[in-house]
């Protein structure tokens, strides 16, 4: 689902969103740092009207305004403020993990770009933990039959000269980072020579700004302060789009 005005997205069990994003309450970040002291069902379901209020609703509200702007760079963004959508659930997935437990310690928002499932697009990521703020730009793992033709433009004298241009403003920036590096050896058949063999290490292809948690976290300036890194990082993310939609 594409995004949609503020008036008329539904949150997960509420009702309908009217309100503009204002900030999250600076209860929303002591709820994650209380979190990391009390992962535990008892005290999350003690809590869980803290979470609603001071999380859940700002965090839907922000991804209806971040919808809006990104609309603007992104025309078909999908930008849905429920959870499972937009918003990561809370929950961990801790079936084959050592660590039991039951509840991540940070918020996460994603909006996407492309007709694949979620998982498998680029896009926008927004990632509270505290004391930090991430946002992000990109594809996190390229879902298996891309890999190949990402590999290939890598290499492309077109197409890989576009991904170094791409990659120039998150590169050039000592507060962004670039992310998805997996391999110790360029794949079998490729040239381990190539000024970009490099980018043949990757799996994923993401940048990422990390700050301390910024004064607009708790007002309505957040979604600009959100806009002004993603325009930043946003040649990725369309040098990743056109990559999924030759493929």
């Amino acid at each position: 689902m594409n995004a949609v005005g503020a008036t008329e997205q539904t949150g997960r069990g509420g009702p309908a969103l009217s309100e503009t994003f204002s900030g999250f309450p600076e209860e929303g970040v002591e709820f994650l740092l209380e979190l990391k002291r009390n992962n535990n069902r008892q005290w999350f379901e003690a809590n869980r009207e803290s979470f609603d209020t001071f999380l859940m609703q700002p965090a839907r509200s922000l991804v209806v305004s971040l919808g809006d702007r990104l609309r603007e760079i992104a025309p078909r963004v999908t930008a849905d403020p429920r959870t499972n959508k937009s918003i990561f659930r809370i929950f961990r997935d801790t079936r084959f993990s050592k660590d039991k437990s039951p509840y991540k310690t940070h918020l996460g928002l994603f909006c996407w770009e492309g007709a694949r499932p979620k998982m498998e697009c680029p896009g926008f990521y927004f990632h509270l933990e505290p004391p930090e703020l991430l946002l992000g730009v990109g594809l996190y793992m390229f879902p298996k039959d891309l890999i190949d033709p990402y590999r290939a433009s890598v290499v492309d004298p077109k197409h890989g000269e576009q991904l170094l241009r791409a990659l120039d403003p998150i590169l050039s920036e000592k507060d962004y980072a670039l992310g998805g590096k997996h391999y110790k050896r360029v794949p079998s058949g490729s040239d381990k020579d190539h000024p970009s063999a490099e980018y043949l290490l990757y799996n994923g292809l993401f940048g990422g700004y990390t700050v301390p948690i910024p004064r607009a976290i708790h007002t309505s300036d957040l979604p600009d302060f959100c806009m002004e890194h993603y325009r930043r990082m946003l040649p990725l993310h369309r040098w990743l789009v056109d990559l999924a939609e030759r493929a």
